[in-house]
Order: C-alpha cells, then structure tokens, then sequence
C-alpha cells in the first residue's frame, strides 16, 4: 500500500479560519482539493498532506494573501500541540529533554515530519524536514508552522516574548515587510537543507519556566493517575536522594499498586520510572550548583550519585553543559 503523508486537521483550520473571516470561497476550495469540509471536530485527526499544502498555496495566489503560512502561525498556540507531546515537556527538566521529546515525537504531528537538533558553534538550530516533498513547490506554509512550534517549545522556558536569531526555510520563500516587521531582529534564510530556528547553546540547560499544565490523558484505570503519581514523585524523591532513592517496586506499592501498573500508568505519559528520578536528580544538582557553593563533588553525593563522574555525564546529558559550565553560565545571569 501507497505511503500517503498525512497531517492533523489542527494545522489546516487557522488557514481556513482567515479565508472564512475575508469571504473566500472555502468550502469550494476544499472540495477542489477532496479535504473534509466540516474540520471543528476533527482537530485531532488526520488529513492528507500534500493536497493540504496546494489548497493553502492556491488559496494564497486566488485570494491574493501574502504570507499566508505567516498568518496562520498567528492563530496557532502551543496548545495545539498532542497533548501526550505538551505532558512530555511539562515535566521535561530542560529544554534540552523537551526539545528530544518534540523530535522523538514529531512524526506524530506530519506523519513525514522529522525534527533534530544541530550545534552551530555557540548556537544550536531546531531543524525539521518533511520527507518525500522534494520539488514540491511553496512549502513555506508548512514550514512556518514547523518553525513556529519550536519556537513555542523554547518559549516554554525563555519566556513568553523570546524571539530567536534566525528562522531558516527550506523553501526559497523571503517574508514580506509586514512579517518581517512582526519579528524585529530576526534574520530570514531561504533555501537552507532544512527548515529551522536558532538558539544560543546555554539555553539548553533552562528549567521550564511555571505555567498552568496541560490536563494529561485519562488512565482509565483505577487508583492514582499517571499525572498524580509524577506529581507525587517529585515532591517525594528529593528526600531519599542522599540515602538511596526506592526500588521501582517499593515505588509502586507506595502509590498502591502492582509494579506492572506503575510502569503502564508512566508510560501512558511516554515516561518511565528513570525519566522521573533523572528529573529529581538534575532538578536538586542544579540548584545547589546556582545558589550554593558547595563542592561539584558534593553536589553529586547530595544527587544521589555515587560516581562524580556518572553524575557529570548525567548532567550534561539532560542540560547540554557540565556542571562546572553550568555554574558558571548561572552566575553570569
């Protein structure tokens, strides 16, 4: 069977929702390219992709919109995100661990879609590609929306305001003055091998910054949620980090039930039991290492890490820096 690259009606709605508010001809538009017509209920289901992209770029030329893809992102928020990829990096310690959700997942968003992550120096680019359109004309609009959802994720834990350096696009597409002028600062690539934006590289290693998180997915089981026990853990775990943190087992029978439960209730979240306590460890490390002077090789012990070395390498993973940069980038702050 054909491989038909499919992506989410939540993308497609913002499009028609400008073309309804100026009076364009939508459903006819629709059915030109076979797209359902009635799109409100099915935000969560998936359409094909390809027909998708020449009903935005057809409706952009016959209605004479510029910067359709542009305007579109102006109606997308990080809620339209999968709920199971917004769990993900609620409880992601860095940025670094949200954005290896975002990629690990991406393909749940375009079914084509493939994101990494590139160092450039003192900088890193969140790329993304979708596969099998090579020559495929005015990709700008899809790609404006890749982009803009990597930008969501850092402003997770950027802040609300934070715009990037540069937003590259695979497609050769320059914004018009008014899109531009929307992003002051910013630098517009075109023709790149990808499309993608940049960061500095100690970005990686922020914590996700308060906000009000999104509800998780039912467990449809008995007993504690998923969300509840993650939640439970984490006030938990600190405590036992300096004397040797529970068993998975002793884990489970503290949140009453069996072991097999436990592990089918986290990874319901697209977690597991080392996801948390890795969380919990980096979460301690890096708040003594910002707010103390305590030695990096008590801070290890305080982590719950036998081996400083084990505990530099654990640390770098989940952050991007050691913990002696570390240090030394939150002071500069």
């Amino acid at each position: 069977m054909a491989n038909i690259p499919l992506t989410r009606c939540q993308f497609l709605l913002p499009f028609t929702g400008i073309l309804d508010d100026i009076g364009a001809p939508t459903s006819s538009l629709l059915e030109k390219f076979r797209l359902p017509s009635s799109l409100e209920d099915k935000s969560d289901l998936y359409i094909p992709l390809l027909p998708t992209l020449r009903f935005a770029e057809t409706a952009q030329r016959s209605q004479g919109i510029e910067d359709f893809g542009f305007l579109a992102t102006q109606r997308i928020s990080y809620s339209h995100m999968r709920g199971k990829t917004r769990t993900l990096i609620a409880h992601a310690p860095t940025l670094l661990v949200a954005l290896r959700h975002a990629c690990r997942w991406a393909s749940r968003e375009d079914t084509v879609l493939s994101m990494w992550i590139e160092h450039d120096d003192d900088h890193v680019r969140i790329c993304s590609r979708l596969a099998r359109t090579n020559g495929f004309l005015h990709l700008e609009h899809a790609q404006w929306i890749q982009n803009i959802f990597a930008i969501h994720i850092v402003r997770q834990f950027a802040g609300l305001d934070w715009m990037p350096p540069t937003i590259a696009f695979e497609a050769r597409y320059t914004p018009g003055p008014a899109t531009r002028a929307f992003w002051p600062n910013v630098q517009f690539l075109s023709g790149q091998p990808a499309a993608w934006i940049s960061l500095p590289i100690s970005y990686l290693s922020l914590s996700r910054r308060p906000t009000e998180l999104s509800l998780p997915p039912d467990d449809h089981e008995d007993g504690p949620s998923a969300y509840d026990i993650v939640e439970l853990l984490k006030l938990m775990l600190p405590a036992y980090l300096d004397e040797g943190v529970p068993a998975l087992a002793d884990v489970a029978e503290m949140a009453g039930v069996s072991t097999r439960t436990f592990q089918r209730k986290l990874s319901h979240l697209g977690l597991a039991y080392s996801d948390i306590l890795d969380t919990v460890r980096y979460e301690n490390a890096s708040k003594l290492l910002r707010d103390t002077d305590c030695k990096i090789i008590d801070v290890s012990f305080s982590s719950g890490y036998t081996d400083p070395a084990h505990f530099s390498r654990a640390f770098r993973r989940i952050s991007g820096v050691t913990p002696r940069q570390f240090r030394e980038q939150s002071r500069l702050k």
